[in-house]
């Protein structure tokens, strides 16, 4: 059974070793935990995910293995007690229900019906009031009903009374496939960091204190400047037209930028980079800044962004005149390798789903533009390009 779920996670592409399945297996053995399905489930999740964006794949290899397998020790199918099912019956079952049990030959034939079909069973439970199963009142199962259950296998809630669900994907967005929210983005961006010291000795040198402590006899009490991230990052946004389906994840993108990238500059643009950008969309027609004076003014190391779907007329990007807005004198491909020119580490997010990405040439034309480092909005997609970004 247990080989079973390592094959399994494995299949599914959880990247469990078999040094962590062994480990598992040592823990069992030595009895770390009550023999429970929750425990079980903890303690093997602990030891077998290593990356929080596995635990969606590990809940539903988990239900697809363990599902109705909670055997209760000292009590057989051939050993159910009928008064229990009995008490059960006046329970939930109606008059009406009562006479049909009847018409068949009462109670005792039913229970002697109900007793041999638990003998033909051999993995699925449907119903009860102990075993892991469906329609009844076990507070391990689905379908049925129990004030405080663990609910398994059931697609949704029906009582809203479970306390548990094994089933339900909670971990769902932090697959690599899907779209991100501010703390995931977060945990992509810290994979671009540069760490220097600098500034103000306001830090507690621990390792220092100790080793000038031992060599000189006396506290000698060392302090040294915090640790912070050197990295200059500068982002353009694409901003209106098809982009306004994708503002959520943008706003979530830049706020978590904001928050781990202390030395970031942000501008706007529409479609295409073009001659002039903007950083207040209240004021884009008033209040443009030179394309020119921002490439000359943020220096060469710095880490360049492109944000946006690149969803538009290849004639935006290849012609002179081709916006939409405004005539432009040089086409947008000539902005775009100023840029490639003067930032070595550039990138573009982009948050249409990749698998779209074929059907729109201007995508196809953008891509090429920035020598192929265009990367989706996705926890994987992020990833990449914060590893393209850090070389």
């Amino acid at each position: 059974m247990f080989m079973r779920f390592f094959t399994e996670l494995r299949e599914a592409k959880v990247p469990v070793t078999l040094k962590e399945y062994l480990m598992l297996m040592e823990a069992l053995d030595k009895v770390v935990i009550d023999r429970s399905v929750e425990d079980f489930y903890f303690l093997s999740r602990s030891a077998l995910v290593k990356d929080e964006k596995n635990l969606d794949k590990f809940d539903q290899v988990f239900g697809h293995v363990f599902k109705g397998l909670d055997k209760v020790e000292g009590i057989g199918t051939a050993d159910i007690p009928a008064e229990w099912l009995r008490k059960i019956s006046e329970k939930f079952l109606t008059e009406e229900e009562k006479a049909q049990i009847e018409a068949m030959g009462g109670f005792d034939k039913l229970m002697e019906a109900l007793a041999e079909r638990l003998k033909e069973q051999k993995e699925r439970h449907e119903g009860g009031d102990k075993m892991i199963g469906t329609g009844g009142t076990s507070p391990f199962g689905a379908n049925g009903y129990h004030p405080e259950g663990v609910r398994i296998g059931q697609d949704k809630g029906r009582h809203g009374k479970a306390i548990k669900v094994w089933d339900k994907r909670e971990y769902k967005n932090l697959d690599d496939s899907v779209e991100l929210g501010t703390r995931n983005i977060k945990v992509a961006l810290r994979r671009l960091r540069k760490w220097v010291r600098d500034g103000a000795a306001d830090e507690l040198d621990m390792p220092g204190t100790i080793r000038g402590t031992a060599e000189k006899g006396y506290l000698d009490i060392q302090m040294r400047p915090e640790r912070r991230n050197k990295i200059s990052v500068l982002i353009f946004f694409d901003i209106g037209g098809s982009m306004d389906s994708h503002i959520k994840v943008c706003e979530e993108l830049f706020s978590a930028a904001r928050s781990e990238f202390k030395n970031m500059e942000f501008y706007y643009f529409h479609n295409c980079l073009y001659e002039s950008v903007w950083k207040d969309n209240r004021r884009r027609h008033n209040e443009k800044l030179n394309t020119w004076d921002i490439l000359h003014k943020y220096s060469s190391d710095y880490k360049v962004i492109f944000v946006g779907d690149a969803t538009m007329s290849p004639y935006e990007i290849t012609y002179p005149g081709g916006s939409v807005e405004h005539w432009n004198e040089e086409a947008g491909a000539v902005w775009m390798d100023r840029v490639a020119q003067i930032y070595e580490h550039m990138v573009w997010l982009n948050p249409t789903a990749e698998r779209h990405w074929d059907y729109t040439p201007s995508i196809e034309v953008m891509k090429q533009l920035v020598n192929d480092r265009m990367f989706p909005l996705t926890l994987e997609g992020l990833e990449k390009a914060m590893k393209e970004l850090a070389r």
